[in-house]
């Protein structure tokens, strides 16, 4: 067992392989359906679900009353589930190099570093924009 959390990497390489044999495999055996849906009268219902997104499991659940109208609506991303675990990553990392010299420049080593850290967990934050402002105060 590897606990190297940035050997993640190969890891969801060899889930992209495995992900795509298993799309030619359903891709084969594909039979078109007779109508594009079945027809079903709206009631008051709960339904959920768990999809897997390149980040890990989406979990959503929704809530719909007797005439079909959406009531409710839960979406728990897996950024939500993983935060505390970036944290801690995160807080251990600063940790282990707050004894270590620096001066501004090589400050952005950490910042690197920590942001590595956080694509492991959730590879969509920092897609998004440069979200991480470490400031380090040397005493």
């Amino acid at each position: 067992m590897c606990r190297n959390p940035f050997r993640s990497i190969v890891v969801r390489a060899v889930e992209v392989v495995h992900a795509i044999e298993e799309a030619l495999r359903i891709i084969d055996a594909y039979r078109p359906p007779s109508g594009p849906y079945v027809a079903a009268p709206p009631r008051e219902s709960t339904g959920f679900g768990a999809t897997e997104a390149p980040r890990g499991l989406l979990f959503h659940r929704y809530a719909m009353d007797a005439e079909g109208n959406l009531t409710a609506a839960r979406i728990v991303p897996p950024t939500a589930q993983n935060q505390a675990a970036i944290e801690e990553d995160l807080r251990r990392l600063v940790q282990s190099r707050l004894d270590r010299p620096g001066t501004p420049a090589t400050d952005e080593e950490p910042t690197a570093l920590c942001e590595r850290s956080i694509r492991n967990h959730d590879p969509c934050i920092s897609c998004s924009e440069h979200f991480l402002d470490l400031t380090v105060e040397r005493t």
